[in-house]
């Protein structure tokens, strides 16, 4: 089956946002981009999650975007993290990132709200068709408090821009039945169950831990568009305890930005209400990098 999303087939980093003296490190980011280019992922995500948009003003969040979009250059598409509890928000985000030149929109489900499934699709629906660009529904219920339930999803599937979903429910049968039941692209949002995923027909990650081996995410990710499983799974074996580590320590994106700290790839402070790695925290993951051999 052809899929609608195709374009992002593969690897997306889901991008941190450095900071220095609590303002944008455009230099940083700048250099990060280029750092996965020339790892070979195939799509950058800025503004999500991982990248603290919650804290961004508008003009950071549009900032970042279109730094992004110009750094890359054509060399990777961009994802760009234009996601709202306000629809009228969303939809200008979304068209700022396409004037900024961006590929797709990352649009996270309306959190806070909590909408009736009804309104997920009249917000969607609204996005896609006003925006201007492809559009991957972000379904992360453990963020936003609501799951997007499979069949507004497979509603979703027939609008012309609803192109992929990012999956971040944990739950193999969600994706399942969205994998079986449209031709969306379905990637997964949670590094840990990107294999298990495309074993099902998945297209590849938005990723978090990218940020640091973006190399064997996209080598473990090719192996399996490639149908190379016993190489794609001794590769995940080797990713698993890193990947946990990025949910399990704490709240992402604290345990990848302390990670590149230790790395020497220092992105500056998070912005509260996030605070830095607790030493606990800090210790297990220093065991968890020399294992790793990092």
């Amino acid at each position: 089956m052809t899929r609608k999303g195709e374009m992002f087939r593969g690897v997306t980093v889901a991008l941190v946002t450095p900071f220095k003296d609590n303002q944008v490190d455009e230099q940083g980011l700048r250099k990060l981009v280029d750092e996965l280019i020339d790892a070979g992922v195939e799509a950058l995500a800025p503004c999500g999650t991982t990248g603290e948009s919650p804290t961004l003003s508008h003009d950071e969040h549009d900032r970042v975007i279109a730094i992004v979009c110009e750094q890359s250059n054509g060399r990777a598409k961009v994802m760009a993290g234009t996601g709202s509890n306000s629809t009228a928000e969303a939809i200008r985000l979304t068209k700022h990132a396409k004037s900024a030149g961006a590929d797709g929109a990352l649009v996270v489900s309306p959190y806070y709200n909590k909408p009736m499934q009804s309104g997920f699709y009249e917000h969607y629906k609204a996005v896609a068709e006003e925006g201007g660009l492809p559009v991957v529904v972000y379904n992360i219920p453990g963020r936003s408090a609501k799951n997007i339930e499979p069949e507004t999803i497979l509603r979703l599937a027939e609008l012309e821009n609803i192109v992929a979903v990012k999956e971040a429910t944990g739950s193999m049968d969600q994706a399942s039945q969205i994998l079986g039941g449209s031709n969306l692209t379905v990637l997964s949002g949670d590094d840990s169950l990107t294999l298990p995923m495309m074993s099902m027909g998945g297209s590849g990650v938005v990723s978090v831990v990218g940020n640091i081996v973006a190399k064997d995410v996209k080598a473990m990710v090719d192996a399996a568009l490639a149908g190379n499983w016993d190489e794609a799974r001794t590769l995940h074996f080797k990713l698993f305890g890193l990947c946990r580590d990025m949910l399990s320590l704490a709240t992402n994106p604290i345990p990848v930005k302390a990670a590149m700290a230790l790395l020497g790839r220092d992105t500056g402070d998070l912005r509260l209400p996030l605070t830095r790695l607790e030493d606990a925290g800090v210790a297990s993951l220093k065991k968890t990098l020399s294992a790793y051999g990092l």
